[in-house]
């Protein structure tokens, strides 16, 4: 699934593309991208149409489109496949394009979604922690790339937890915006193995792995994120180049960047990890 850099990467793209139009129409082709809308396709049709964009946000690895209606907010919804493409209004259609806005320069904002796990639904939006965020958003944690993040508290936050720092990471209530891929090149940047428990680590190891974190996704981001296959891409339809410059991530087997021991993958939550066994000792914790 996309993270953040991937992300930001496509709310650049709207910024740039689509705010300041007006949405004149919206065609709803597939039930399943406007599930999350309980009120239906005719109902997030009706309420888009005639409306401007007014910005584009994230927050993590969730995205916004908001709008002259200061309580509207509609949130997008990538999933596993799905991309936001602008698109000239006459140009061939994509044949997973199953919502079509039409904006008032002739050109189609375009959500296209293989797998049909993402989708569009409008949301209120409310205050949290003095910024306004979708009430779907509400429980999502500050990203690191965010001007209010404070890593301080975040490393407060990880050392409360009795649990491996891998599985804190991906935790977008601690912190935002990571997923299984720069959680394992922050990880091998910081020299911490994922399984070693958040509790144990101390502060100044907490402060190096955020990090770390922050720059490897500004790393992905100055690359246009991580590309493994077409599905992932910015509003023009473009691959990210990103996976070029990975360390450890679908590495197994080939030699550590840094010490040139053979990265090793190993099962996590259903998904995989790649660390490097010599640089990232899975030792106990507090012993670093």
């Amino acid at each position: 699934m996309p993270e953040l850099p991937e992300v930001e990467v496509v709310r650049r793209g709207l910024a740039g593309h689509v705010v300041g139009h007006i949405i004149e129409s919206v065609a709803v082709t597939h039930p399943r991208s406007v599930r999350r809308h309980l009120e239906g396709a005719a109902d997030l049709a009706a309420r888009l149409s005639g409306q401007r964009v007014a910005d584009a946000e994230r927050r993590g690895k969730y995205l916004w489109l908001t709008f002259d209606d200061p309580d509207l907010a509609l949130v997008v919804h990538l999933g596993m496949s799905g991309q936001m493409l602008v698109r000239q209004a006459d140009s061939p259609v994509e044949k997973h394009a199953h919502i079509r806005a039409t904006l008032d320069d002739g050109t189609e904002l375009r959500f296209v979604d293989q797998r049909t796990f993402g989708g569009w639904a409008l949301a209120d939006l409310v205050e949290v922690d003095g910024t306004l965020v979708p009430e779907p958003v509400a429980h999502i944690a500050r990203d690191p790339l965010d001007p209010k993040f404070d890593a301080e508290a975040v490393v407060a936050a990880i050392r409360a937890k009795r649990t491996e720092i891998k599985r804190v990471l991906l935790d977008q209530t601690v912190i935002s915006g990571v997923g299984n891929i720069y959680a394992d090149e922050a990880l091998w940047r910081a020299k911490i193995h994922g399984c070693r428990t958040a509790a144990g680590l101390t502060k100044p190891a907490l402060r190096t792995l955020l990090t770390e974190v922050e720059a490897v996704m500004g790393d992905a981001l100055a690359a246009g994120g991580t590309s493994f296959d077409a599905l992932y891409v910015d509003v023009n339809g473009e691959s990210g180049y990103f996976e070029r410059s990975l360390a450890v991530y679908g590495r197994a087997d080939r030699p550590c960047p840094r010490c040139g021991a053979p990265i090793v993958r190993e099962k996590f939550m259903n998904r995989s990890s790649y660390s490097c066994p010599r640089c990232q000792k899975n030792a106990r914790p507090g012993t670093r």
